[in-house]
């Protein structure tokens, strides 16, 4: 072929062991820059200079691609870090470093197919995490028991953990598409098997009931928080980030305005996600209103106790000298706390499946109970209450609460039988007097 330009080929020239071309395009930054494109033969870089200048047309063109790994870095800092929440900022940061950019952070971004996602998927899945992350070789060398020795653990992960990746993968490739740096996202083109989801097996009502006795019994400082977790169904950030501004001790009531979470090695107190379910006021049943009567009154105790080492903040739950209760040392308490009361050991955020089996058992109203536990339906919170506890755990879960309830519940009772027998004598009296004379 003639190395004479074509007409409306003016910017095609040989290069090199080919042709090259360029075309003035408008950056994503707003810049004015060249854009090049090169191939073998004048007709390839012709229909590549021709769709360079559609693209062009249609919107701003990046005239340097990075690399996914640079991409996934420019993600976290400018779009994932300003619009989440920190502990899912951290989340994502620790997926992508871990997961993603050592098998594919190489690749050109707008070079990534479909095979590579399947590729890097299948490899995910089958890669020891242990012998990925040097876990074992980090230890010391007396220490080793498995990859360092070259006894490989097989510590893969999970399907679901597998999916997180691709996921999290998928809203990043979503993000450059958007900023139109690629045409197609290769990661959503990908089918993968849906991991079945464990099922938690919470306590039974009488279990929990167990739990909360023995905390009382032993006069433990979170017993309160062991309550609400129970009785309202609160995560243990959403406890432990409570304030006394949150509490009405008046009404009854509580609000879920804060949030109590370690991250990046920093204990942070912020506001839950402003959701309308979030921001609803919770009642609150009896026994956790006396178990917050009870605590406040045992912090007031512990701060007098601490003198000067005292820190003061508006925190519900604190230590002996008014800090934050760390999370870690709040699941290590509970822990503890299963194996003294006897019952099987689960995981703290399972208590939120016993919630609604203590409502009933407590005879809260089904409404309340959906408002307490946030269900958007009715019928939700009645299929829950379908299990309906033992006539022995009612009684129990009674008398936990006339033993928090102290001399003020046990005079009130008196009062109350006082008056019912005042009734029964006037009621009595007026029979008598109404009958006839003999």
């Amino acid at each position: 072929m003639s190395g004479k330009r074509g007409n409306g080929e003016g910017s095609i020239y040989i290069y090199r062991n080919g042709y090259a071309a360029y075309a003035w395009v408008t950056t994503p930054e707003g810049n004015r820059k060249r854009k090049y494109v090169y191939g073998p033969t004048r007709k390839d870089v012709h229909e590549k200079w021709l769709k360079l200048h559609n693209e062009a047309k249609k919107g701003s063109v990046a005239t340097n691609t990075p690399t996914l790994a640079q991409y996934l870095a420019y993600w976290l800092k400018e779009v994932v870090e300003p619009n989440l929440r920190p502990l899912t900022a951290a989340t994502y940061e620790t997926t992508v470093r871990l997961y993603i950019v050592p098998l594919l952070g190489s690749k050109r971004l707008d070079r990534l197919t479909v095979q590579d996602m399947r590729s890097w998927l299948n490899k995910l899945a089958d890669t020891c995490q242990c012998c990925a992350q040097g876990k074992d070789a980090k230890r010391p060398e007396e220490s080793w028991r498995c990859c360092a020795k070259g006894e490989c653990c097989r510590q893969t992960l999970s399907k679901r953990s597998v999916n997180d990746a691709r996921t999290i993968l998928r809203s990043a490739l979503t993000n450059a598409m958007v900023e139109e740096r690629i045409s197609k996202n290769v990661a959503q083109l990908v089918k993968v098997q849906r991991a079945r989801r464990k099922r938690p097996e919470p306590w039974s009502v009488e279990e929990a009931c167990s739990f909360l006795e023995n905390a009382q019994l032993w006069r433990d400082y979170l017993y309160c928080a062991y309550s609400l977790i129970l009785v309202l169904g609160l995560r243990k950030g959403e406890v432990l980030g409570l304030t006394w501004s949150d509490v009405n001790l008046d009404t009854g009531e509580l609000h879920i305005r804060h949030q109590l979470q370690r991250v990046r090695r920093r204990l942070l107190h912020t506001d839950t996600a402003k959701t309308e379910a979030s921001e609803a006021v919770l009642p609150l049943p009896d026994i956790c209103l006396t178990a917050l009567r009870l605590r406040q009154k045992e912090q007031q105790a512990a701060k007098e106790r601490a003198e000067d080492l005292w820190t003061e903040s508006d925190m519900v739950f604190t230590t002996r000298y008014g800090t934050p209760v760390e999370p870690r040392n709040f699941t290590r308490e509970f822990d503890r706390r299963c194996e003294r009361a006897g019952v099987r050991r689960i995981r703290v955020h399972d208590t939120r499946h016993t919630c609604a089996s203590l409502l009933a058992a407590l005879d809260v109203h089904p409404r309340i109970a959906m408002q307490i536990l946030r269900h958007s339906e009715i019928a939700v919170t009645m299929e829950v209450y379908t299990h309906v506890p033992s006539a022995d755990t009612r009684r129990a879960l009674r008398k936990l609460g006339k033993a928090l309830g102290g001399s003020k519940q046990k005079k009130e009772g008196k009062e109350k039988k006082g008056k019912r027998k005042q009734q029964k004598k006037a009621e009595e009296q007026a029979a008598k007097e109404g009958q006839p004379e003999s």
